[in-house]
């Protein structure tokens, strides 16, 4: 009996298995992961009040499609030669094909006093169980770094009534995106009350035994019971370079089908750096859950020998203070940003043209227009700035007749 592997219990992996049995692979599945807990959803992370998990799939459902789930496991060395998996207590795997769903670590800072107890980050359960227990203590609370994840601790701290700033490297947050989104995102968590120092790095953290204060670059000193880090992350690349497989600075490369250079390897998910149709600018990771999850099915697919590209257009969203952004497609610093006329900080809408083409679109509290408006990226279509611009004119009958013919 054939047996297929599968290294990470994450959104890519889980599919990719559910996805080989759908497809008819009737071989061995074992899923290995290090984290104790049944495999759950990532995103709900930054905002678990409850320390409820919610699961990838129904609790019954791993049993009933016959995938083995080995949780808590580590896997300490590959023999790429015998295909041998080295597990902990001497155990061990022989398969026949390895997928890599690894995911990516939270990058720490290295700076003085980084050790320190409460200096913390976000990338799974028992992360998030710590940062609860943080937040129950009260604040004040710093957040270093003002990406989606720092954004949506912040609103979350701030909604329980904690003194919250926000350091950011950047001049405004969310600073990958165009200036106008950022800016009203800094607005907005501002009208709440949450304070940011921009342009400034950590120097060190202060403290005896826990910290007590965040020191900055110019020297401005900020008290602070907890310390949350969200300064990006690293890819898991460390099982893919102990076969041989071959890693770029994205990391491990695969072509469309999740296909690595080894043939019996594969990758999927956030460790992948794959060649999208929306990544112009060559092979890269796409690090968003819903990408990761249909990621998994089309490689579990072609695992199971029903070779599948992903081609999907990737959608990210983020929830703050009870708004809910949105995003289709992968837009490009260069790229045009033509935003609705109606925009506000708490509301708004926007479109990125590259060569008078939409590639992508994005809202904040707008799902029904970012829902319509997706199908301008998934065609693409050509558009007219000036009838995106233009408030007069109805969203849908602007759609329809965009996309018409």
């Amino acid at each position: 009996m054939q047996h297929s592997a599968i290294v990470g219990a994450s959104a890519a992996g889980v599919s990719a298995a559910i996805a080989m049995r759908s497809h008819g692979y009737d071989g061995r599945i074992t899923v290995i992961d290090r984290d104790p807990h049944p495999p759950y959803e990532r995103p709900p992370l930054s905002k678990l009040a409850d320390r409820t998990l919610r699961p990838i799939a129904p609790p019954g459902r791993f049993a009933e499609l016959d995938i083995e789930l080995r949780l808590g496991i580590e896997v300490h060395g590959v023999d790429p030669v015998s295909r041998t998996l080295h597990l902990d207590a001497s155990d061990s795997l022989r398969v026949d094909a390895l997928l890599l769903s690894t995911g990516v670590a939270a990058r720490r800072l290295t700076v003085p006093g980084s050790s320190l107890s409460h200096v913390l980050v976000l990338r799974d359960a028992s992360d998030a169980a710590l940062l609860a227990d943080r937040l129950s203590a009260g604040g004040p609370l710093v957040v270093v770094g003002a990406g989606f994840i720092g954004l949506e601790i912040a609103a979350l701290a701030r909604e329980r009534g904690l003194d919250v700033t926000v350091v950011e490297v950047g001049a405004r947050p969310l600073q990958n995106l165009d200036e106008r989104i950022g800016l009203r995102a800094l607005e907005l968590h501002q009208d709440r009350g949450v304070r940011f120092v921009l342009g400034r790095t950590v120097e060190r953290f202060e403290g005896v035994g826990a910290v007590e204060e965040v020191v900055l670059d110019d020297g401005t000193r900020i008290p602070a019971a907890t310390v949350v880090v969200g300064v990006g992350v690293e890819p898991r690349t460390e099982l893919a370079r102990a076969i041989g497989v071959r890693t770029d600075g994205q990391g491990i490369a695969v072509d469309a089908y999740g296909r690595t250079d080894v043939s019996w390897v594969y990758a999927a998910g956030d460790v992948a750096s794959q060649p999208h149709p929306q990544l112009v600018a060559g092979p890269g990771r796409i690090e968003h859950w819903d990408v990761a999850l249909k990621h998994g099915t089309a490689v579990g697919a072609t695992m199971a020998g029903h070779p599948t590209a992903f081609t999907e257009t990737p959608y990210v969203w983020s929830d703050q203070f009870g708004l809910t952004f949105q995003m289709f497609g992968r837009p490009r610093t260069t790229d045009e940003l033509v935003m609705r006329p109606d925009s506000t900080s708490k509301s708004y809408l926007g479109f990125w043209l590259r060569d008078e083409v939409v590639v992508a679109v994005c809202g904040l509290d707008r799902p029904r227009d970012v829902g319509a408006a997706r199908r301008l990226v998934q065609l693409p279509v050509g558009a007219h700035r000036d009838a995106l611009a233009d408030g007069g004119i109805e969203l849908r009958a602007l759609i329809k007749t965009m996309t018409r013919g």
